[in-house]
């Protein structure tokens, strides 16, 4: 049989779901136990008539990956070849900015774009300090957007950011990721119905993340919520470069080395004194450092 191009569109272990270039979308197994996929992955997959499915041969190269921390320090990918995240927030489940702060550094060490996006701004206030929170992402540079998925309210907006780009919703369980996925995505359920039943493990694809195509151009993968995340270990060795505010003052200290932590004549920490720079953002730069000590193997190893 001859091969051809593809793209994950799920996946489930051993088991994944490729769109070929026609469109259709087949499952498919993994051949042999090193080869690994994920949704977004790019790669060559032949049909397998026998069993009435194919099977991936190859996975071409990544462009991008987002991947996680797992808890023995090791790389674990989630999705690949994206271009933006979409980090999304509520006012509940209680919003935990550090849990923001570490999608918005995986995005800036990855390269990609990063949007903040505050769900359910029908539903009520955010408890403090919400509104500074977002106010200072906007000013860090970062789009921002206050939408409700109940409403419909700023969700033409929020697709006119995602037009043309491969586009991660993450963030918290029960934020409303897969609401706002329903809201830009009419008749997501019946697709997403459709994926679970041509996966043939009968599981629901809303445990996984799933790439799904945009009415106006563009491709959306909505992934399963969150407890915590932290950006994979080979990212953090200057975790500076994740916080914008750190990296554009780093300069001004008086060691090129400076880690901003206890360093004498320190610009970063002088400018949260001063309340140049959010004392939180501050305490969430000094987790990641704390993060990468602890998981970086040692000298050697």
């Amino acid at each position: 049989m001859s091969e051809e191009l593809g793209r994950v569109v799920a996946s489930h272990g051993r088991r994944v779901l490729v769109e070929s270039a026609r469109g259709e979308r087949v499952p498919c197994t993994l051949l042999g136990r090193r080869l690994q996929a994920v949704c977004g992955d790019e790669v060559r997959w032949r049909p397998d008539t026998m069993a009435g499915h194919g099977i991936v041969v190859e996975r071409l190269p990544r462009r991008t990956a987002l991947e996680r921390t797992n808890a023995r320090g090791g790389a674990e990918p989630l999705v690949a070849n994206l271009t933006q995240l979409l980090v999304v927030f509520a006012h509940e489940p209680r919003p935990d900015y550090f849990i923001v702060d570490r999608y918005v550094a995986a995005a800036e060490l990855l390269g990609l774009r990063a949007i903040v996006a505050r769900n359910k701004s029908d539903a009520g206030a955010l408890p403090p300090p919400g509104p500074e929170e977002l106010e200072n992402y906007a000013r860090l540079g970062y789009h921002t957007i206050e939408c409700s998925a109940e409403d419909g309210s700023s969700i033409v907006a929020l697709d006119e950011q995602l037009r043309g780009q491969v586009t991660v919703l993450v963030g918290q369980s029960g934020v409303g990721k897969s609401s706002l996925a329903n809201r830009l995505l009419p008749g997501l359920e019946a697709k997403t119905a459709e994926l679970s039943a041509a996966t043939e493990e009968g599981r629901h694809v809303t445990s996984v993340a799933v790439l799904l195509h945009l009415p106006g151009g563009g491709d959306l993968v909505d992934s399963p919520g969150v407890r915590d995340f932290a950006p994979a270990i080979e990212l953090l060795g200057q975790p500076a470069r994740a916080f914008r505010e750190i990296e554009a003052l780093a300069p001004g200290c008086r060691f090129s080395d400076c880690r901003h932590l206890r360093e004498p004549d320190c610009a970063v920490r002088e400018a949260v004194s001063a309340g140049r720079i959010l004392e939180r953002r501050y305490e969430s730069y000094r987790r990641l450092n704390r993060l990468s000590e602890k998981l970086a193997p040692p000298p050697g190893g």
